[in-house]
């Protein structure tokens, strides 16, 4: 007999985890798109933008006023609501699969394994949908005045280069979410278990208590995986730029633009920026999906130790 009640994670369970994680990715991505919009000029633009995150602030501001600092917030809010609902709901269902397919130890021993393998699966599939919004956010702060809105700038980009235009940066987004997810998601349960292990039993806990775990798990996954990934990320932001790379294909384009960069580059330039936006961001993304499952009736599911006293 499991000790995982399986079926309570249902359509119903999926659908309300895809919910949660649609409501909070295009929060929290739309609340930090001014640090975005500064750790984009940063990483396009880092001669011009050389004087660190509150320079770059002040920067932007001072030449183009302040609402250069939301450029892009429309792409940036739609297209996370769109990862947000597959990235979430995703990585609940194929955790749950992978877990109900090992059995109870094997699920609680390869914990880890199962985090990075859910969660890479649930992100390819929201970066399908995420990287025609995430082009069109990244030409429109790189060129202010290439469309008015998100629909727009979508629209001119497929009309200008066609699916090219959409999906030229697919590549390296994967390269960056990919990873960046798989450290997000695994991270954060590790960090929120070591926290747990020092505290009273789960169940006896405050919801102010479980928030801080949310928030403190979220900060130290949010962290690690902005690191993890900020070379792709930088490679994004630049492949976007109207003409980067020159002529060919992505990957040809792509390493050219490696060279040019150089590795200190690739992985320094803008990473300051990064670990405050994506720390803050994370946190905040599982405090919101934290507090709203509950909210829905929903439990999330988390792994259990079948040698546990109780189990």
């Amino acid at each position: 007999m499991t000790i995982y009640d399986f079926n309570k994670y249902g359509t119903q369970y999926y659908l309300n985890g895809a919910l949660c994680g649609s409501i909070c990715c295009s929060f929290t991505h739309g609340g930090m798109c001014p640090v975005d919009v500064v750790k984009t000029r940063i990483q396009l633009d880092p001669v011009t933008y050389n004087r660190g995150l509150i320079g770059g602030f002040r920067q932007v501001i001072a030449a183009e006023g302040a609402g250069a600092l939301a450029t892009g917030l429309g792409p940036t809010a739609l297209g996370y609501a769109v990862q947000g609902w597959f990235k979430f709901g995703g990585f609940e269902f194929f955790k749950i699969a992978f877990a109900k397919k090992l059995g109870d130890q094997k699920a609680w021993d390869n914990r880890v394994p199962v985090n990075l393998a859910a969660s890479a699966c649930a992100e390819f599939i929201a970066d399908i949908f995420l990287c025609p919004n995430e082009a069109a956010r990244i030409r429109q702060v790189s060129d202010p005045k290439f469309a008015q809105g998100t629909a727009e700038a979508i629209k001119k980009l497929y009309a200008m280069e066609g699916f090219a235009g959409w999906y030229s940066g697919f590549v390296p987004m994967l390269f960056k979410q990919i990873p960046y997810t798989m450290a997000k998601f695994a991270v954060q349960d590790a960090a929120a278990e070591s926290i747990y292990g020092v505290l009273p039993d789960r169940k006896s806990l405050s919801k102010g208590q479980k928030m801080g775990v949310s928030i403190a798990s979220g900060t130290i996954a949010g962290v690690c995986a902005a690191i993890i990934s900020h070379p792709a990320d930088t490679l994004l932001s630049k492949i976007n730029k109207a003409g980067a790379g020159g002529e060919g294909g992505i990957l040809t384009r792509l390493f050219r633009l490696a060279g040019e960069t150089g590795l200190k580059n690739l992985c320094l330039v803008g990473l300051a920026p990064r670990c405050v936006m994506i720390g803050t961001l994370t946190a905040g993304q599982f405090l919101v999906f934290d507090t709203l499952m509950p909210v829905m009736g929903v439990e999330k599911f988390h792994y259990m130790n079948p040698a546990a006293p109780g189990h």
